[in-house]
């Protein structure tokens, strides 16, 4: 057999390991079952320490595996037969099954739950005063933890309280000013409409009353057109037809007048 196998090298990693991790598993075993005898952070070191060993013996049996691919790809090299490899292969086999059984009863229900109520009883101090550590030590940290975590919460949601008033405030105020801006431009809109509602009436009586101006003209001019009709082509135009002109021609300057400032009011 052959010093280059590395099989043994690994071999010898793996059998210190699982010794390793046997004396650690029957330590956390027994400060499971009595937890006076120990300190809180034995207990925790010694469960981290387990769980580190079995994965390391893992990796370890990972690369026997390993180990044995090679041997059986060059048997030649390795000078092994059958039964050397079966033994190897039963080796890891039945080391791999004693770290799954340690790692079943770490993850074990009935454990996890012991577990956690030892922990409980630590951090309430209900132990006693031989538990892991002073159980009214524990009790009174946790309960001034708990005040000042209580206290800074309450700081907390009076500043969150008090800033939300101030931003009401503040939106108050913009909405008292808008609604101030409002209230000036309806008074405005209102006084506008007023002085239009004025200049609307004065343009209604200033336009009857043309109206009753225009029909008086067209009356005169009909008149006039009447007694001219027997008159020669070349008579000279009346007065009175110059006068009738001006009327109308004045009468219509003031209509547009009124109804360019109706317009522009508007």
């Amino acid at each position: 057999m052959s010093m280059e196998d590395p099989f043994f090298v690994v071999k010898g990693e793996v059998q210190k390991a699982v010794n390793t991790a046997q004396g650690l598993f029957q330590r956390w075993t027994e400060l499971l079952q009595d937890p006076s005898t120990a300190t809180r952070e034995e207990v925790d070191w010694t469960t981290n320490e387990l769980r580190n060993n079995l994965r390391s013996i893992e990796w370890d049996l990972e690369d026997l595996d390993e180990t044995i691919s090679i041997v059986e790809a060059n048997p030649r090299k390795f000078n092994l037969d059958a039964t050397e490899l079966g033994v190897r292969k039963a080796f890891i086999t039945s080391t791999r099954q004693v770290v799954r059984d340690m790692k079943d009863q770490m993850s074990n229900t009935s454990v996890q739950a012991l577990t956690e109520r030892k922990n409980r009883q630590v951090l309430l101090g209900e132990s006693g005063t031989h538990s892991w550590s002073s159980g009214a030590d524990k009790y009174g940290r946790l309960d001034r933890e708990m005040q000042s975590v209580n206290s800074h919460f309450i700081e907390e949601q009076q500043a969150q309280q008090q800033l939300i008033i101030e931003q009401q405030d503040e939106q108050l105020e913009l909405v008292s000013g808008s609604i101030g801006v409002l209230k000036n431009m309806s008074q405005r809109i209102g006084g506008e409409l007023d002085e239009q509602a004025v200049m609307l009436d004065d343009f209604t009586h200033e336009l009857d009353s043309t109206q009753s101006r225009l029909d008086n003209v067209m009356k005169k001019l009909a008149k006039v057109s009447h007694m001219t009709s027997g008159q020669s082509s070349d008579t000279s135009p009346s007065p009175l037809l110059g006068e009738i002109s001006d009327t109308v021609s004045t009468h219509q300057r003031g209509f547009l007048s009124q109804r360019k400032k109706l317009l522009w009011g508007l």
